[in-house]
């Protein structure tokens, strides 16, 4: 029996894109919401903790195809 791969969930995907950055760029501005910066660190901490303002940065990090 050949088993296909699922795809991969949003919260993966970032997690996988955000453990290949290094570390000076986590810093780094990668979108605008609210008229207010996320980095890839704030990213990593609203994704994480699964809040709504998370779940709307993974949205758009998928929408860019940032991840």
């Amino acid at each position: 029996m050949v088993r296909k791969k699922s795809p991969i969930k949003g919260k993966d995907r970032f997690l996988r894109a955000y453990s290949n950055v290094p570390l000076g760029v986590r810093k780094e501005i990668i979108l605008v919401i609210d008229h207010k910066p996320i980095t890839w660190d704030v990213a990593f901490i609203e994704i994480d903790n699964d809040t709504d303002k998370g779940k709307e940065i993974l949205r758009k990090l998928i929408d860019l195809e940032l991840i």
